[in-house]
């Protein structure tokens, strides 16, 4: 099945406040980690609240787009 927006969107409802791994692919081949929880969606945009640690941020928001074109990856914890 393909995905699109509104689908990537409607799992990602279904996961609200679930624990989640971020792998975000950054230009010049840069792989950046998080682990946080799915805290809300948006038409456009969905927030995930990261894990405490030392001079860090503490959320970051991406777009549905991101999902669908691979510049990040989420793996949910069951």
């Amino acid at each position: 099945m393909t995905q699109t927006l509104s689908n990537i969107r409607e799992k990602l409802n279904d996961k609200l406040g679930k624990k989640v791994k971020l792998t975000a692919y950054e230009p010049r081949n840069l792989v950046i980690e998080h682990t946080g929880v799915l805290t809300q969606t948006y038409p456009s945009v969905f927030i995930i609240d990261l894990e405490d640690k030392p001079n860090s941020i503490d959320r970051v928001s991406y777009n549905y787009s991101d999902i669908l074109t691979g510049y990040i990856e989420l793996q949910f914890n069951n």
